[in-house]
């Protein structure tokens, strides 16, 4: 059934007028407005429609059978489109896979949903729709329609979801607490007389021999009404409804052995002859052990997400700001950008900022993984949360609140953990009908044991009936991927490495091929010049001056070199104009009159300029891992220049373990083939591109994928955004751009290699894991629900208790979750 259709709010917002203000982009002009509103003035029930082209949205009141979705597809049919938006909103009650995909059913049913994401161990749903078509309410409406409730993320009732799950173990714990108290005397009434000879005998004489019955029947009455409450108040709706879950079970199964047992004590003439059994203890048992269950899967909850909480804990809550001669402290809150804080030893840093006096050594390595503290001076740039050691330091705040780097952090961990994998799809589809179908089990179950069963048949079809709705565990199949990830995701952030989407895990297991490009990844990305060689007629102190005036309006790491190497020599420069990048082959300007043009043989070539003179000196020191530079006066060769570029201490380390784990290395980068060679023989890499402008990086990616399949790419400039897009999983140099950091699926905090080894082995150990999960969590079902339903017992061999079935059930969630705690020891580079 559709989900709007059990939404009472969407019905009652279908048949009201309803306001609509939506952003429209792509409108440049009065006729863009103008076609904007005759499409959506022609749309049934429409009017009062409003286009401003200044504010970029439309607004009109709709009613009748137009939905927002048709609003939305007018504006795109007009050739202008309505930019989509998620809204985010925590869970509460949701407890296995079949509830999750309940939810995701109801939001993907409202009006202007493209798609939605359910995930059960962190209690979040994200739908994407439409922007404007559909607000917070609307969405709380669908998961309270569903059976469950909602809080906003930001705001659910004033505590954040790590809050909410401690109050939730708190509440299992306490409705744990009495019901074993409640459940206790019941076990003891009705299992006595096995243990202790003529029990039931002196019981009986003591209280009667028709009050025990009723003794279980009052305790089992309390059990059901108090700590089983929770799972009747949500079960049985959803039963009625049509929309079985994981609760509806254990409703159905403790509900129907305590109906049975209360019938056979207050009316046993309705059941036939000798059917008449007490089953009050499976009953109680059953709600004890599945709140046992669920008491320890909330606290190894609690644990999986402890990565995220640890981080937001890294926030001191309060500064020391400076204002004038005096220090006040202040909530880190109230900063804005601009002021001083000032940090002393042993406190941790309040906010993003700029040392501005003083110095120490700070330990970064909550958001590098690396141990070492780093100095920090005037100047340096220090990062919110982490943790001044020695000296204090006066710090210029440049980032507050959510741009801080801590706060991005926690919002990627967040983003990637609320994420699903593309193997969750499968896992999804079957849960959805896995309920209904352990229900159609345990009905046939029941027919089967009255129809071929020995007498009495009865209580034994109610048994095995009971026993097939409660060993059933979707917890586990719905757990399986989502806390995996939790924990993986979790454990990469505490060692440096930032999964933006829970996918890249998967993504990255799958790659065959690791690609690196050579500067600032491979190499410190700090060059220096190491040679110059002015060409007959020039002298070195003019083309060092004439190089370092052009490449100074550059920010590539060798015009870089270049000018701090002139500066250093000639000292001040003069300015250069009509500057001219090529990305990939040079740089062009003119400086004090005089063209000057810097860049590679290609460059020179393209110019018309020969090499010639210098080109056997280019090879030379290519040969050596240098990288040549041409320098032109005036259409003239004038020097050749070259710079090397540190290879990191780490990398041939990195590489040798990429390598070992079964990865072919290759490198992509724009230096001369030579020294791209050189620099791949002493590191160890397998395949070499060189030469290569922005573009031919991703055309390089396409023939590497061709020879050796899904690949991941390295990179952390600008130009390596295009090739982190290309790749089927993008890895960013964290100390790299802004661009490329956004363009990648992962982020390597440090800046090191070693974050590479870290970030394929976690994605290998969470897929690993997961795949033992969905093992688990299938073949527990496969092998015992045949077991629950008497295959035993058809051979001669026991009927198995509900009691039992209910243990086994809340042993299968704990021990998924618990399989998964194991990678908070995952990582490292051996």
């Amino acid at each position: 059934m559709d989900a709007v259709a059990n939404h009472p709010d969407a019905l009652a917002a279908a048949e009201e007028p309803r306001r609509l203000s939506l952003p429209v982009a792509g409108m440049s002009c009065a006729s863009c407005t103008g076609r904007v509103e005759r499409a959506l003035a022609a749309l049934p029930g429409a009017r009062d429609v409003s286009v401003n082209l200044a504010t970029g949205r439309a607004s009109l009141t709709l009613s009748g059978d137009t939905s927002p979705t048709g609003v939305a597809e007018a504006i795109r049919e007009a050739g202008y489109e309505v930019p989509e938006t998620v809204t985010a909103v925590s869970i509460e009650g949701m407890s296995c896979a079949s509830c999750s995909a309940r939810v995701e059913r109801a939001l993907l049913g409202l009006p202007g949903a493209v798609s939605a994401s359910v995930n059960l161990a962190t209690g979040r749903a994200e739908l994407r729709h439409a922007a404007g078509t559909l607000a917070l309410a609307d969405v709380e409406a669908a998961v309270r329609a569903s059976g469950y409730t909602p809080h906003a993320v930001d705001r659910g009732a004033g505590t954040t979801p790590a809050e909410r799950q401690a109050r939730e173990e708190v509440a299992l714990r306490r409705d744990l607490g009495i019901a074993a108290a409640l459940a206790a005397p019941i076990v003891v009434l009705d299992m006595g007389g096995h243990l202790i000879p003529g029990f039931h005998h002196a019981l009986a004489g003591w209280l009667g021999a028709g009050t025990v019955p009723w003794l279980q029947a009052a305790l089992a009455t309390l059990v059901l009404a108090g700590p089983g409450r929770r799972f009747l108040r949500i079960g049985v709706p959803n039963l009625l409804r049509g929309q079985p879950d994981m609760n509806a079970l254990v409703a159905l199964g403790a509900g129907a052995a305590y109906l049975y047992s209360l019938v056979s004590v207050a009316a046993p003439a309705l059941l036939p002859a000798g059917a008449a059994h007490l089953y009050f203890e499976a009953s109680v048992l059953i709600i004890t052990l599945i709140l046992l269950g669920r008491t320890l899967e909330a606290r190894a909850r609690g644990r999986a997400g402890a990565a995220i909480a640890r981080l937001i804990d890294l926030s001191p809550r309060t500064a020391r700001r400076l204002e004038g001669d005096a220090e006040r402290e202040v909530p880190v809150e109230s900063l804005r950008v601009g002021d001083r804080v000032r940090v002393r030893p042993g406190e941790r840093v309040p906010a993003d900022g700029t040392v501005v006096a003083g110095e120490s050594y700070v330990d970064e390595s909550m958001i590098s993984g690396e141990p070492v503290p780093v100095r920090k001076g005037a100047g340096a740039d220090v990062v919110g949360g982490t943790l001044n050691t020695t000296g204090g330091f006066d710090v210029a705040v440049s980032r507050t609140g959510a741009d801080t780097v801590l706060a991005r952090i926690v919002r990627m961990v967040e983003e990637a953990q609320g994420g699903k994998l593309p193997v969750q799809a499968l896992v999804d589809r079957i849960t959805l009908w896995f309920v209904p179908a352990v229900m159609a089990v345990a009905a046939l179950t029941v027919i089967g044991w009255l129809a071929f069963g020995p007498a009495p048949a009865l209580g034994h079809a109610i048994v095995a009936g009971i026993a097939v709705l409660i060993i059933a565990c979707p917890c586990a199949m719905g757990l399986a991927t989502p806390v995996s990830i939790m924990v993986g995701t979790g454990r990469a952030a505490e060692r440096g490495v930032l999964f933006r989407q829970g996918a890249a895990l998967q993504a990255l297991q799958e790659a065959r091929t690791i690609a690196l490009d050579k500067t600032g990844t491979l190499t410190e990305g700090r060059p220096r010049l190491t040679d110059l060689r002015p060409a007959p007629g020039f002298a070195r102190s003019q083309v060092l001056t004439l190089a370092g005036a052009v490449e100074a309006r550059s920010e590539h790491p060798i015009a870089r070199a270049v000018t701090e190497a002139a500066r250093g020599e000639i000292g001040a420069l003069p300015e250069s104009t009509d500057f001219v990048a090529v990305p990939g082959h040079g740089v062009t300007a003119r400086v004090e009159g005089a063209a000057v043009a810097l860049g590679s043989r290609r460059h020179m070539e393209r110019l018309g300029i020969a090499v010639a003179p210098l080109e056997q000196e280019a090879e030379r020191l290519a040969g050596e891992g240098r990288s040549p530079i041409y320098l032109a006066v005036e259409g003239r060769l004038a020097a050749l220049l070259a710079v090397a570029d540190p290879v990191k201490p780490e990398a041939r380390e990195a590489i040798a373990a990429l390598r070992a784990r079964g990865l072919t290395v290759a490198m992509l980068t724009g230096d001369a083939r030579a020294t791209a060679e050189t620099v791949a023989r002493s590191l160890g890499i397998d395949d070499v591109r060189a030469e290569l402008r922005p573009e031919d990086k991703v055309e390089a990616l396409r023939a590497l994928r061709a020879v050796y399949g899904p690949l991941a790419f390295v990179g952390d400039g600008i130009n390596d955004a295009p090739a982190l897009a290309e790749a089927e999983i993008g890895i960013a140099i964290g100390t790299g751009t802004d661009v490329a950091v956004e363009s990648a699926d992962v982020v390597l905090m440090s800046g090191a290699l070693t974050g590479l080894v870290e970030a394929v082995t976690l994605s290998r150990a969470t897929m690993a894991n997961i795949r033992q999960n969905l093992f688990w969590a299938f073949a527990y079902n496969a092998a015992l629900i045949p077991v629950a339903a008497g295959l035993l017992a058809v051979f001669g061999g026991p009927l198995l208790s509900p009691v039992l079935a209910a243990g086994a059930m809340a042993l299968s969630s704990v021990f998924v979750v618990g399989n998964a705690l194991r990678l908070r020891r995952a990582g490292g580079t051996s």
